[in-house]
């Protein structure tokens, strides 16, 4: 079942995304903290905007798959810098620059939320992350995720979207390409964008 966001799911949120964050596999174990991406890539934004977030329910209440994001990337962006940043500064390390380990990869992006504001993406407002545990992928539940939260972006009057992907992620890049998600070149870029109207 697909519901709303629920502070409760927290914890569950921090577990789906560190298992699901090594281009879809687990990286549990791989950096200082396991909840390290989770507070870059997942917490700020259903702490910002929990009303764009929803969990797929296994049924006995437990999170096992969720879409989050934000309606606004720029005024996201800025409340990450303003609000969120002073926090991870104070959970966890500077970062070795150039980075080291893979921690401090991951803390160099938290630390430049300013890569988010991509001159390309100015068209697509709106940004998306989308995270199911691997026995529920591949049933549909992906969809109705994408199905939600697209909605909730239409009545918040929200048209364009894009997401950021790893470019080695080829069984969701398919998924993507299945929801009519398509490729928006950015020059230099690691990641690959995709993007597409919320009707």
């Amino acid at each position: 079942m697909i519901r709303s966001y629920r502070p409760s799911d927290l914890d569950a949120v921090y577990d789906i995304c560190v298992r699901t964050a090594n281009s879809g596999g687990d990286l549990r174990g791989e950096t200082i903290d396991d909840r390290l991406v989770g507070d870059i890539f997942a917490v700020p934004y259903v702490t910002f905007e929990p009303q764009h977030a929803y969990v797929l329910d296994d049924g006995d209440g437990n999170a096992v798959g969720y879409i989050l994001g934000t309606a606004d990337t720029r005024a996201f962006v800025r409340r990450f810098r303003e609000e969120w940043l002073p926090l991870i500064k104070t959970r966890y390390p500077a970062p070795s620059d150039p980075p080291v380990t893979r921690s401090d990869f991951w803390l160099g992006l938290a630390l430049d939320p300013d890569r988010m504001l991509v001159p390309e993406l100015a068209g697509y407002p709106a940004h998306l992350h989308i995270d199911l545990l691997p026995d529920w992928q591949g049933k549909g539940f992906g969809r109705g995720l994408m199905e939600a939260f697209l909605g909730g972006l239409r009545k918040a009057g929200v048209d364009r979207v894009h997401l950021g992907m790893a470019r080695d992620n080829v069984s969701a890049r398919a998924f993507y390409d299945r929801l009519g998600f398509t490729e928006l070149p950015v020059k230099d870029a690691g990641a690959l964008f995709l993007v597409r109207e919320t009707s």
